[in-house]
């Protein structure tokens, strides 16, 4: 019987596993790993010939060691099927109106009214106090497990829904739905949460809903996120935790050209400290990031400036590691204000964690690559409790990787639906596969607890 995630893959690709009932899954510390990985050979041979299209190579790819009833695997994919033109329908009324974190009321309303228009479904509006979250639940019988799910929605300013929120959020509902739909014709008791998270882009709306206990009652979580790269692609690996750091710098107005000696130039302050911040570049880590922009208010060539505006984010591989890096920022921030006899606000954002998946949740172990130097405030909802996020690819240009005005447009493609709907349909099998699997379910919070302890 194939695994539940192995369909995202051609057969050459997956690994054999044991057909039978029951079977007992070998904990990632015993994991055997894979030396010869097909597709993480084709992204890093891309890699070393230029190409910018294709993600990078991945700790993991997906291709379940769960073994699914081939009864719950057409339920499922039945399920998707009878829902793909509305979800296609829902995809697009997304993507055709883009809206930045915090500020995503039309995704918010679109998609509490297609859960409350499926029936049974108890939706909550403004979840937790915030004017776009929002939960749809679903229970069945008593007892039984709780899935998570999650549904992105903001796009990205100026250039749409460049990181595929679109396909996010009609990915969450197409899992929700599917498991919904396998537990009421199959008996199953247990629960799906599907959460409507605001703010992935910067306004870190997974950890304020996790804060206020939006996770709390899940055994487990799941959600999937597209990239650029080979149509058949389907990976998982680390990303990188991030820190947001605003400064704001206030100096004295002037007349440039008949006095400038009389001003105290904020818009130096920033210069100075963008300048100090690049030689800084030099002296870390390789996989370490740090990058800003500078912002102003009513500048004019004429007058020197009392006010400017910062906004970094560093990235590293830890939470540890942004920590440290975000010092030696600070240290730069606040030298360019002393050198210029400005006044420095800093404001420290929270902090996003790095993703820790969860590879009992339908992963095997691979070869080891490196890690994408994107960020997620999913990777906080990893260490609060077993979730698993899969990247997978969708077809796009050259050079139209996440952020860019060519993934925008990929997003909306009828490719990039049906792709979103095949990983969502594995993702579905599962969370299936943790409600009805008593071992199972125990292997994977036991890899949980035991990545608590790293």
């Amino acid at each position: 019987m194939p695994n539940c995630l192995s369909t995202l893959f051609p057969a050459r690709w997956r690994r054999c596993s044991t057909r039978r009932t029951g079977v007992q899954i070998a904990k990632p510390s015993n994991s055997r790993v894979e030396t010869t990985v097909a597709p993480m050979e084709k992204t890093l041979n891309s890699i070393a010939k230029g190409r910018t299209d294709l993600p990078p190579a991945y700790t993991a790819a997906l291709g379940s060691s769960t073994l699914c009833d081939d009864t719950f695997r057409k339920t499922v994919d039945d399920a998707i099927a009878k829902a793909n033109d509305k979800l296609r329908a829902l995809n697009l009324d997304i993507h055709d109106h883009p809206e930045v974190m915090w500020k995503e009321k039309h995704a918010h309303d679109v998609l509490t009214k297609f859960m409350d228009d499926q029936g049974g479904w108890k939706v909550t509006r403004h979840y937790l106090g915030f004017d776009t979250a929002w939960r749809a639940e679903w229970s069945s019988g008593n007892g039984g497990r709780v899935i998570g799910v999650n549904s992105e929605m903001d796009a990205l300013p100026g250039i749409g829904h460049a990181c595929g929120h679109n396909l996010i959020a009609t990915a969450g509902v197409a899992v929700a739905v599917a498991v919904r739909v396998a537990m009421e014709k199959h008996g199953l008791p247990g629960k799906v949460i599907l959460l409507g998270t605001p703010a992935e882009e910067g306004g870190a709306g997974k950890v304020a809903l996790l804060e206020k206990g939006g996770y709390d009652e899940m055994d487990v979580c799941v959600m999937s996120h597209p990239g650029p790269g080979d149509a058949k692609a389907a990976i998982v690996g680390p990303t990188l935790a991030i820190q947001t750091v605003d400064v704001e710098y206030k100096g004295h107005t002037a007349h440039a050209g008949a006095a400038p000696w009389q001003g105290t130039n904020a818009l130096d302050a920033a210069v100075l400290a963008y300048n100090a911040v690049s030689v800084l570049r030099q002296q870390i880590k390789p996989d370490h990031r740090i990058h800003g922009i500078i912002e102003g208010r009513d500048w004019a060539p004429n007058i020197i400036p009392d006010y400017a505006k910062m906004q970094w984010l560093v990235r590293a591989p830890t939470g540890d590691e942004v920590i440290a890096l975000r010092k030696r920022l600070i240290n730069c921030l606040e030298a360019a204000a002393l050198a210029t006899a400005c006044t420095p606000t800093i404001e420290v954002g929270v902090l996003v964690r790095d993703l820790k998946n969860n590879f009992t949740m339908g992963m095997s172990k691979r070869r080891s690559g490196a890690a994408s130097t994107a960020s997620t405030d999913f990777g906080n909802i990893t260490y609060a409790l077993p979730s698993i996020h899969p990247g997978y690819a969708i077809p796009t240009t050259p050079d139209g990787g996440n952020h860019t005005v060519g993934f925008t447009k990929a997003a909306r493609t009828q490719e990039a639906h049906d792709r979103t709907l095949a990983v969502s349909s594995a993702l579905a099998l599962t969370c299936l596969r943790v409600l009805t699997d008593d071992d199972f379910s125990a292997q994977v919070k036991d890899e949980f607890e035991q990545s608590r302890s790293i």
